[in-house]
């Protein structure tokens, strides 16, 4: 396979290893996976990212700013808060569906083998969620959508907690369908009023 040049390259270098670990994990990927994916000696692939650290970095940056996008598109599109929790779930159902995990929950598994600074950046992805659903709990709970004594920050951790182990879950049964079910189940069980 002829190997692309230059920018195309970086970029499809960044393909491939976000599909690897989407879908083996991180440390079931090697460079040797990603260079004869993309068609490219090793020595080629660490002229792009020196180190799997590096690369790894550049993955959650990627992926990050694609998903605080989405975020940010949600909000543009619609003021309902209960259709802003539920089109959060279908980013996940989204991802699922494409037949791979969500980039930063995959990373969390094999957490401990990550560079400290890849450690924080995995970090810095769910607090950054955590924030953004709780804010949009809270202005449920602001306009009376929700029983006065939620604490939307419980509340977006045990989200973020429910749809990854979701994810998790469905992967091993009836996919995005078996997902949104769950996901459904577990955003009316926080979201409730008593």
């Amino acid at each position: 396979m002829a190997a692309v040049v230059g920018t195309d390259t970086r970029e499809r270098i960044l393909d491939v290893a976000e599909e690897l670990v989407q879908t083996r994990g991180l440390n079931a990927m090697s460079y040797a996976d990603i260079s004869a994916r993309v068609g490219i000696t090793k020595a080629s692939l660490h002229y792009h990212f020196a180190t799997k650290s590096d690369l790894v970095r550049t993955l959650i940056a990627r992926y990050s700013t694609r998903f605080y996008d989405a975020l940010a598109t949600i909000e543009t599109t619609t003021s309902d808060r209960g259709e802003r929790l539920r089109r959060y779930a279908e980013i996940y159902a989204t991802v699922l569906e494409g037949h791979r995990m969500c980039l930063c929950g995959m990373l969390a598994s094999d957490y401990e083998t990550l560079s400290a600074e890849a450690q924080s950046d995995v970090e810095q992805f769910f607090e950054h969620n955590i924030d953004w659903l709780a804010r949009v709990i809270g202005e449920q709970a602001a306009d009376g959508a929700l029983a006065a004594d939620v604490d939307p920050r419980a509340a977006a951790e045990t989200i973020i907690a429910g749809l990854e182990g979701a994810m998790l879950v469905s992967r091993t049964m009836a996919g995005a369908t078996r997902f949104r079910s769950i996901a459904t189940g577990l955003l009316a069980g926080v979201t409730a009023r008593d």
